[in-house]
């Protein structure tokens, strides 16, 4: 069994959001159980009821009835809450007040605080600018946007008038944006006048004008001036200022409330093996699902500040808006992580006094390895580490535990666009073991399957839901018989969510993800998870990233290392050893790379995950679909003609 790493106090637990809430259910039903698992199992079990009494511990704002909570348990086909009535918006606008809403910082040095009675006047002054230009329910509000407030207020503006909100980041090429945003057809398009990654400015005023010119639906664009004060708009067709679009605005706005499953986003996919699928969200399943996620599971509370870095590219994004809906203040970041230096973002943990917050686990691995130590800084009020984009291996706990604070929640956490959140992540109450997902999320029927459709333990395997879920996608877009939708949860078992990622439920009941399935490497027939070989690489002080794929190779599958090293080093035959011995001792022969090849880059999707099946598809001569969905097509280049790969 995993070391015990942290362990919550009897005070943490009695004092937690988790404790509140079971007590609440129990004082209502004298068999929900007290023991974290066993409550988990009883949410299963009994999920009706849950939701039910999640709604009410959350103080959901809606009107209709509550009953029934379900209705049908087919997947898909099962229809949550139909007869209740709700706004997202209306929900995390709950408060007017003058207390702090969101604090926007950003890699130039800039701070600003919005209070919850700003943000309610900004989405007014928008809802207005929307409805004057003809938006209604249904139609579509996309955001080419960096993470800064007026993006949180487009979101709320569109789904205050029942309009469904799209959002990417402002680094995406005219053919990622079309790919994405030309699907949906928007009728108005928020984007900014440029942003700034890495110390350098980015005008994009020009890319704005060749994708309004290219999506005929679009009424007008509205632009918010980030690089500069007073930008000239004049490049960009039909054309609006903020300021213009939003003032004269009422002090709150009113809000359109629909049924459960109306759209409130539409989400893609990495699109590395085509067109973007587009993944149409519903309100009411994504706000359920965040409360349970930020109250219970991640333990936010009145007040706290909530922290991600995230891109708005990124179904992380959406989820750290909800925290609103929590009467959280949130802080964003734009801009580079490691601008002016790495350490940056843990200082502004300390100067803006985070409780919870959240990153990925190749930052982590990426501080470590510039040698950051963020406990120097203080982190006196931070509670929680949450943990996403790829696993999180053990070394990487050990770390945070040593070179961040002792006292915190490591809160690795698991799910993806495909439902906007999470089925496996952190519980407040049960003790964090190095290298494991401490549970999977209540309500959710998270299992662990082989290949023949039977559940294991302590066996690597794929995981599934087998029941309903609030938070299942309403749709694909564009898909009128729900075929794609089928095709990609429920072909591989019938009836039951299959997630795509490769998985094991362990001795204590946690959980640990061993890659995409879809990256799974089979040398001699032999399924190997990448995170297997990427947590013994990184321990290789000389590497500071790696990308593992399988190569077809004389009837077989070879393994393939490709690893980027610290500047100035070349990748010799001693280091190649070396990197065998740590693999080798710590795996198995099977996990031992047949070539290891030093590369400059590692490609890289938009949210920042290395991209398996892209290199794969390189050094098999097969076309890379959509180099648009890279963040840095051009690493692929490398990968091409390498003469280490046909011996």
């Amino acid at each position: 069994m995993n070391p015990i790493l942290f362990a919550p106090s009897p005070e943490r637990i009695a004092a937690s959001n988790w404790t509140a809430f079971r007590d609440a259910w129990a004082s209502r039903d004298p068999s929900v159980p007290e023991e974290p698992r066993a409550l988990w199992r009883h949410s299963v079990t009994h999920a009706p009821a849950f939701w039910q009494e999640l709604r009410s511990y959350a103080g959901v704002i809606d009107e209709g009835s509550p009953e029934p909570a379900l209705v049908g348990d087919a997947m898909p086909g099962a229809k949550w809450f139909p007869n209740l009535r709700l706004s997202f918006a209306e929900n995390l606008l709950r408060r007017s007040d003058d207390g702090v809403a969101l604090i926007a910082c950003d890699e130039r040095g800039s701070r600003r605080e919005v209070s919850f009675a700003g943000l309610n006047r900004m989405v007014a002054g928008l809802q207005a600018c929307l409805r004057r230009l003809g938006v209604g329910e249904g139609d579509r509000v996309a955001g080419l946007m960096p993470n800064i407030p007026e993006a949180i207020v487009g979101l709320l503006a569109a789904n205050s008038i029942g309009a469904v909100w799209s959002s990417c980041s402002p680094d995406f090429g005219r053919q990622g944006v079309l790919d994405r945003f030309g699907q949906i057809e928007p009728t108005v398009l928020l984007t900014v006048d440029g942003y700034s990654y890495g110390g350098k400015p980015f005008d994009i005023r020009a890319k704005v004008a060749e994708i309004a010119a290219a999506i005929p639906s679009l009424r007008a664009v509205v632009v918010v001036p980030y690089l500069e004060s007073s930008p000239d708009l004049s490049p960009v067709p039909n054309a609006i200022g903020w300021q213009e679009a939003t003032q004269g605005g009422e002090a709150r706005p009113s809000f359109v409330r629909l049924p459960f499953d109306h759209p409130l986003l539409v989400l893609y996919s990495s699109g590395t093996t085509g067109t973007p699928k587009a993944i149409v969200h519903g309100q009411g399943g994504t706000l359920f699902q965040h409360l349970k996620e930020h109250r219970l599971h991640g333990d936010l509370k009145d007040g706290d500040r909530l922290f991600y870095f995230t891109t708005t590219s990124w179904m992380m994004w959406n989820w750290l808006v909800s925290g609103l809906a929590c009467n959280a203040t949130l802080v964003l970041w734009e801009g580079s992580p490691f601008h002016p230096d790495p350490a940056v973002l843990w200082r502004l943990a300390e100067a803006e006094g985070f409780t919870q917050f959240g990153t990925s686990a190749k930052y982590i691995d990426a501080c470590k390895k510039a040698g950051v130590r963020p406990a120097e800084f203080g982190l006196a009020k931070l509670r929680t580490l949450f943990s996403t984009g790829s696993p999180l291996v053990p070394e990487s706990f050990a770390w945070i535990y040593e070179a961040v604070k002792q006292e915190l929640q490591v809160a690795s956490i698991s799910g993806g666009t495909d439902i906007v959140s999470c089925f496996v992540l952190g519980y407040p109450t049960l003790p964090v073991r190095m290298g494991e997902i401490q549970g999977p999320g209540l309500g959710l029927a998270v299992d662990v399957w082989n290949d023949d459709g039977q559940p294991v333990r302590e066996e690597k395997g794929e995981l599934v839901c087998t029941r309903p879920f609030p938070c299942m996608p309403v749709a694909f877009w564009n898909d009128p018989d729900g075929s794609r939708y089928r095709a990609a949860y429920f072909e591989r078992f019938p009836g039951v969510w299959h997630h795509g990622d490769y998985a094991e439920i362990t001795e204590s009941g946690g959980i640990v993800i061993h890659g995409r399935s879809d990256a799974v490497l089979n040398p001699g027939g032999v399924r190997i998870g990448t995170a297997e070989i990427y947590r013994q690489v990184e321990q290789v002080e000389e590497v500071l990233e790696a990308i593992c794929v399988g190569q077809d190779w004389e009837g077989d599958v070879r393994v393939v290392l490709f690893v980027k090293l610290r500047p100035g080093l070349v990748l010799d035959d001693r280091l190649r050893e070396r990197i065998k011995r740590q693999v080798r001792a710590n795996t198995t022969p099977r996990h031992v790379p047949a070539r290891i090849v030093q590369v400059a880059d590692i490609p890289r999707t938009m949210s920042g995950k290395i991209t398996e099946i892209a290199v794969r598809d390189v050094i098999h001569g097969r076309p890379v679909k959509n180099t648009e969905a890279l963040a840095n097509p051009q690493a692929l280049d490398l990968y091409r003609d390498l003469d280490d790969l046909r011996r």
